[in-house]
C-alpha cells in the first residue's frame, strides 16, 4: 500500500468552553477539551465501571468562530480530522502536546439552542445537526 493516513473521528462532550484567539492578519485558532468515555461491567466485582479520555481539539478560522459561537460545555460533538504532535520548552522543561486538527464538526446536542427553546427536552435527541467543515490551504500534503 502506497502512502499513509492520519484520521482521528471522535464523539464526545465539550469539557469547557471553546478558547479562541485571533490573529492580525485576520486567522484565528480555537481550542477545547473533548470527553470520551467507555462503560463496562467488572467480571471480577461485577460494578459498572467508566473510562474517561481527554482529547485536545484545534479548529481553524471559520469553524473555531463558529465552535465559538455555538458550543457549550457539556455539548456532544462529533469531530474528525488529524493527529498532531508538538514541543516547547517552559521554564527550561521539554513539554509535549497530542492534539487532534479538527477538518469537520458536527454538533449532535446543543444546549445554548435547547436553553433558548423551551419546548425542547433535555434528553431529547436533536431535531437538526449543524455540520462545518474545514479545509487547510496550507497543509503539507504533497498531492
Amino acid at each position: 500500500m502506497a502512502g499513509t493516513i492520519n484520521k482521528v473521528i471522535l464523539i464526545g462532550n465539550l469539557g469547557d468552553e471553546v478558547k479562541i484567539h485571533y490573529f492580525d492578519g485576520g486567522d484565528s485558532i480555537g481550542r477545547f477539551p473533548l470527553a470520551t468515555s467507555e462503560t463496562y461491567v467488572s467480571k471480577q466485582t461485577g460494578e459498572k465501571i467508566t473510562n474517561t479520555d481527554w482529547h485536545n481539539v484545534v479548529v481553524k478560522n471559520k469553524l473555531a468562530e463558529i465552535c465559538e459561537k455555538y458550543l457549550v460545555k457539556g455539548d456532544k460533538v462529533y469531530v474528525e480530522g488529524k493527529l498532531k504532535n508538538r514541543q516547547w520548552e517552559q521554564d527550561g522543561i521539554k513539554r509535549y502536546a497530542t492534539e487532534i486538527h479538527a477538518t469537520e464538526l458536527t454538533m449532535l446536542s446543543n444546549k445554548k439552542s435547547a436553553e433558548n427553546n423551551p419546548n425542547v427536552s433535555k434528553n431529547s435527541q436533536p431535531t437538526s445537526v449543524i455540520s462545518v467543515s474545514h479545509t487547510d490551504e496550507n497543509d503539507d500534503l504533497p498531492f
